[in-house]
């Protein structure tokens, strides 16, 4: 089992950003990933004057920078970028990493950094629409020695070459975040390699019914991804399972308190003890990594829970 963590992308500066990375290079994680927002987003309210960094430039800032750590975005928004570019800027982020980039997406849900950068907001049906046609085109490309002719219902591939390829074999990873149970999490049995529980996004009622962040909530969603594969005729024992976690390292209770009020449910605010117990139990699971993400990320909080956390998992 391994653990990441998830660096803030806004309301931060790069300088913060590059010693939040240099911190987790050098301790035990094993991977670093960015939200992909443009505007910071609701939980955030009042930060819009904020900075606010481009998640694929991060990426390749970070690919360059270090050696061990895994690399992703949890997640890249479909509707923000031709499906066809994001498969290039993968392949390209894996050269340049050598073989260390996840592709994590999902079908994007904030609407106001639509609005902001004047892109189109489809309905939620065409937003899972596009989402799981990306999903197809892009597998296609990753998994294509020859330039690729698609035409699909809103993306059409011309021959299109991937070259150079991914550096991993057969290819990047590609991760599927979002918990829709009738759509996304179809995509995901058809065309993800990793599933990505949210714990940001555990607000919907059906969630909160189940806990929330919570083992509850991940057997369910996992449970309707095995159906889902058995529709699709998918081996189950190709994917993996990652869950985004927000976490709080602290003794003070009304902080901890004020924190998952504010996120949700089952947050994992707490001190050391209490952020291991939760991480074991979805060990106990066999979930294969979890992405802590504290606010904030930087270098002194990353380093606090390696100390007190991750060297239990050692």
């Amino acid at each position: 089992m391994k653990i990441g963590a998830s660096v803030a992308s806004y309301t931060t500066t790069w300088d913060e950003i590059r010693a939040a990375v240099e911190t987790l290079e050098a301790g035990r994680w094993d991977s670093v990933w960015f939200p992909d927002h443009f505007v910071p987003p609701a939980s955030w309210k009042g930060a819009e004057d904020q900075p606010a960094y481009e998640a694929w430039m991060l990426t390749a800032a970070v690919a360059s920078m270090t050696e061990k750590l895994r690399m992703g975005h949890l997640v890249t928004g479909n509707t923000y970028r031709n499906p066809a570019h994001v498969a290039k800027m993968a392949a390209t982020t894996d050269q340049i990493s050598h073989g260390r980039f996840t592709l994590g997406i999902g079908a994007a849900w904030f609407k106001r950094e639509h609005e902001a950068y004047g892109w189109p907001y489809p309905s939620v049906r065409e937003r899972q629409d596009r989402f799981e046609e990306a999903c197809d085109l892009i597998r296609l490309l990753f998994n294509s020695d020859s330039p690729v002719d698609y035409q699909g219902r809103y993306y059409q591939l011309g021959s299109a070459p991937l070259s150079p390829p991914s550096v991993q074999s057969p290819h990047v990873p590609i991760m599927v975040g979002g918990m829709g149970e009738r759509r996304t999490l179809r995509t995901m049995a058809k065309y993800g390699d990793i599933w990505n529980l949210d714990g940001f996004a555990v607000g919907a009622e059906a969630n909160r019914v189940l806990g929330g962040m919570s083992l509850e909530l991940y057997r369910h969603k996992r449970d309707v991804i095995l159906r889902h594969c058995e529709d699709a005729g998918r081996d189950p024992t190709d994917l993996k399972y990652t869950v985004f976690m927000p976490t709080m390292l602290s003794n003070d209770e009304s902080a901890t308190n004020e924190f998952i009020e504010r996120v949700g449910p089952g947050t994992v605010a707490g001190n050391g003890e209490y952020i291991i117990d939760r991480i074991g139990g979805f060990i106990d699971e066999g979930v294969d990594e979890i992405m802590l993400a504290p606010r904030p990320s930087t270098a002194e909080s990353l380093q606090r829970l390696d100390d007190d956390v991750l060297t239990a998992f050692q």
